[in-house]
C-alpha cells in the first residue's frame, strides 16, 4: 500500500524549537469517502505564526495538540474525488498541514487559478503573506504620497511586498533586514529607498539617517531591538500595523516592559495608532487584493523571491531556520511534483 508522510508536534518547545519537538510519521494513503477528496501536497508554506501554534498559551487560534499534525497552508492536487465540486487534477489551496496527503470534505478548499501565476504564489505573494502586506499597509498604515514607511523583515514574504506597495502609493520605503545581501536585494531589486542591517551595532543611528523626516508608518514584523530603534523616530499621527513579533516568539517568560511609560506617553502626545491584526480580519478585501496584486505582479511592479527546501522531511529544519532569518524570501517546502 502506498505510504504517505506527516510531521507531528512531538513536544511543546521551550524557547527555540529543536529537532526533537517534531516527529515524522508514515501512514497509508487514505481513501476518500462519500463527498470527500484526496489531496496530494505539492507546496507547503512555512510562516512565523506557526511558532505560536506550538505553544499552549492563549492566542487567537487553538494550539496544535501534541501528537497532532503541524499547522500549515498548502497547495495540493486533487488526486481522487468523490465530491462533484472538485475534479481530479485540479489545484487547490487548503490548510492541510505538514503532510503529503490529506482528506477533505471540500469545505475551505480554494481553487487556484494557474493563469494568475505559478501555483506556489497562491501561498506567497498572491496568498496569505501578500494579503497580509496589502491589508495591513493600506487599511491600517494608510501611507500617503511623500510619507516614510519603514518595514522590518524587509526581504521576507510580507515585508518585501509592504515596501513595494508603499512605493506604488508614492511613499518612501525604508527596509530593515538581516545582512548586506538582503539589504542589497531590497534596494537594488525591489526598489526600496534604503535598507538598514538590523545586525549593525549602530542600527538606531543608521535608521535615523535613512529617515531624516521621521517615520509615518512602521509595519511591525519583528519587535525587540528593531522596534526600540524605530520608536523615537515615529512622527505625530504615525500608524503602526502590528503583524508579527518574531524577536519574541521564543521567549520563555513574560518580561515587564522596561519603557512602557515612555511608549504610553508617546502614544498620547504624538497621537500614535498601534493596531494588531490577523489577515482574516480583512477577509472581505480578498477580491480587491487578488485583483490589484496579481496585476502588479504580472506587470513587474511587485517582485517576489521564493526560498525552497526539498521534501517534507526538510520542514522542521527550514522552520527553525526561518525563525532565525535563514530564509531569503518566502519560505516554501516542495513536498511533491506539480503533477503526479
Amino acid at each position: 500500500m502506498a505510504q504517505a508522510k506527516r510531521i507531528v508536534l512531538a513536544a511543546r518547545p521551550v524557547g527555540e524549537p529543536k529537532p526533537s519537538d517534531f516527529h515524522l510519521e508514515e501512514f497509508a494513503v487514505p481513501t476518500p469517502g462519500q463527498g470527500e477528496v484526496l489531496l496530494r501536497t505539492i507546496w507547503l508554506s512555512l510562516d512565523p505564526y506557526m511558532r505560536g501554534r506550538m505553544s499552549e498559551g492563549p492566542s487567537y487560534a487553538a494550539p496544535v495538540p501534541v501528537g497532532g499534525v503541524m499547522e500549515g497552508e498548502a497547495v495540493s492536487e486533487v488526486a481522487a474525488s468523490n465530491n462533484p465540486d472538485f475534479t481530479v487534477g485540479e489545484i487547490v489551496r487548503a490548510r492541510t498541514g505538514w503532510q503529503s496527503h490529506a482528506i477533505s470534505n471540500g469545505k475551505g478548499l480554494i481553487k487556484v487559478d494557474p493563469k494568475l501565476g505559478p501555483i506556489s504564489t497562491s501561498i506567497g505573494v498572491l496568498g496569505m503573506p501578500g494579503m497580509t502586506a496589502y491589508t495591513g499597509l493600506l487599511d491600517i498604515g494608510k501611507p500617503q504620497p511623500g510619507e516614510t514607511v519603514v518595514v522590518a523583515g524587509a526581504s521576507g514574504a510580507v515585508g518585501s511586498a509592504v515596501g513595494q506597495i508603499a512605493k506604488l502609493k508614492g511613499a518612501r520605503a525604508v527596509g530593515i533586514a538581516g545582512g548586506k545581501d538582503k539589504c542589497d536585494y531590497v534596494v537594488k531589486e525591489l526598489g526600496f529607498d534604503a535598507c538598514i542591517d538590523h545586525r549593525d551595532p549602530d542600527l538606531a543611528a543608521r535608521l535615523k539617517d535613512a529617515c531624516p523626516g521621521g517615520i509615518d508608518v512602521y509595519f511591525e514584523n519583528v519587535g525587540g531591538a528593531v522596534f526600540e530603534a524605530v520608536f523615537p523616530l515615529l512622527n505625530p499621527f504615525a500608524r503602526v500595523p502590528v503583524c508579527g513579533l518574531i524577536a519574541h516568539y521564543n521567549d520563555t517568560e513574560a518580561k515587564p516592559p522596561k519603557w512602557a511609560a515612555s511608549l504610553m506617553r508617546a502614544t498620547l502626545t504624538k497621537r500614535l495608532t498601534f493596531r494588531g491584526f490577523i489577515v482574516s480580519d480583512f477577509a472581505a478585501r480578498h477580491g480587491d487584493f487578488l485583483r490589484d496584486m496579481s496585476a502588479w505582479v504580472r506587470d513587474g511592479k511587485v517582485k517576489y523571491k521564493e526560498f525552497v527546501t526539498e521534501g517534507l522531511e526538510s520542514a522542521p529544519g527550514a522552520f527553525m531556520g526561518l525563525l532565525k532569518g535563514a530564509n531569503f524570501g518566502k519560505q516554501l517546502v516542495r513536498v511533491g511534483p506539480d503533477k503526479a
